[in-house]
């Protein structure tokens, strides 16, 4: 095996840390609770008040249902992401990395009340996630506002 591609082995697993992918049944939700966020950094939510933590919650207009389906499309047009679960206003999703199969669990609760789609955004394991997770979140959020845009 050639140096580079080993060095770049031992970084990932040391940002992701080394064992399985864990397991969704860690989540604990309660209507619009999303799991707070571990001290680690590999997690951003909108419902933190920690500001290592805290992401903007994404607004919509018009119903739940219009946004619920605006935010499953696109969620559908990212790569590697997959639905496994979608009760009422609640919305799971796991995103897999390209390399070395990471997953990440995303979570979406959509406030009709407030206009607001509370979200999380974790890595199953590791400590760090050079970001990704937030800029996930922002990603949504950009694709969101460019799907309601005339």
């Amino acid at each position: 095996m050639q140096l580079p591609i080993l060095i770049w082995l031992i970084a990932g697993a040391a940002i992701h840390g080394f064992g399985g992918n864990g397991s969704a049944q860690d989540l604990e939700r309660r209507a619009d609770r999303l799991k707070p966020c571990p001290d680690s950094p590999n997690c951003v939510s909108s419902l933190s008040s920690d500001p290592r933590h805290a992401i903007a919650p994404i607004t919509f207009s018009g119903s739940a249902s219009q946004a619920r389906q605006k935010l499953l499309e696109v969620i559908r047009s990212m790569p590697r992401g997959e639905v496994v679960l979608e009760e009422g206003l609640y919305l799971h999703v796991e995103f897999t990395s390209g390399v070395f199969r990471f997953v990440d669990d995303v979570e979406f609760f959509i406030d009709e009340k407030q206009g607001l789609i509370q979200a999380r955004s974790a890595s199953r394991v590791g400590y760090w996630d050079l970001g990704v997770n937030r800029k996930r979140i922002e990603e949504i959020r950009r694709k969101m506002v460019q799907e309601t845009d005339p």
